[in-house]
């Protein structure tokens, strides 16, 4: 797969419908928010809160939308508050679960990150996954390619990828397969979908 997101053939457990869309699709594909204390809704991006789950896109036009039309209170069947800056929120949670997971993948050896040590995995075919920071050089990075067959990440920032390699930045990254790789292209995807681009629109061209 190219520079794209997760395959569409996981299965990760039943399908839940987007109360904005209206499609049903896969769980990996949503954002799960719960009714938190006093009636408020809450992004549960682990998927792990207690409660009876409310299922949205991993879009920030279909969140803002569901906002919008009361959808979330038609959802819980029941008078629900939103919190101020919903999409925002979901972001930067789910902008720290990929920087989290990115971070365990090199504490277990499965991630590198520098133009050379990347070049190096990409040339060996141990990567499978080419990382690389939205705000760095486009000349620098168009240096590097998709491994065959593999994934491109290009939704996070210098600091954030600095932050999953204990750097202060970092411009280029790759995953080996195994581990939690499969899990950061899907994290990634959904990240794509609610991150605001340069324009302040909700899909971004990473």
């Amino acid at each position: 797969m190219g520079r794209g997101g997760a395959s569409k053939d996981r299965s990760d457990g039943p399908d839940r419908k987007c109360i904005a869309t209206g499609e049903v699709q896969p769980k990996f594909g949503l954002v799960r928010f719960v009714i938190g204390p006093d009636n408020q809704i809450v992004p549960d991006v682990l998927g792990k809160l207690p409660g009876r789950g409310i299922y949205v896109s991993s879009d920030r036009a279909a969140i803002e939308l569901a906002v919008k039309k009361k959808l979330f209170s038609r959802g819980a069947k029941m008078q629900v508050s939103v919190p101020e800056g919903l999409a925002d929120e979901v972001e930067r949670q789910l902008a720290r679960r990929v920087v989290d997971l990115i971070s365990l993948q090199r504490k277990g050896g499965r991630a590198v990150a520098g133009y050379e040590k990347v070049k190096s995995w990409l040339q060996t075919e141990e990567a499978e996954v080419l990382i690389q920071a939205s705000d760095g050089s486009g000349r620098g990075k168009s240096k590097l390619s998709t491994p065959h067959y593999g994934h491109y990440i290009g939704i996070l920032t210098a600091d954030e990828l600095g932050l999953a390699f204990g750097r202060q930045t970092v411009i280029h990254g790759a995953l080996a397969s195994g581990g939690l790789t499969l899990r950061v292209v899907e994290e990634a995807q959904r990240l794509k979908g609610v991150r605001k681009n340069e324009d302040g629109n909700g899909r971004s061209k990473g």
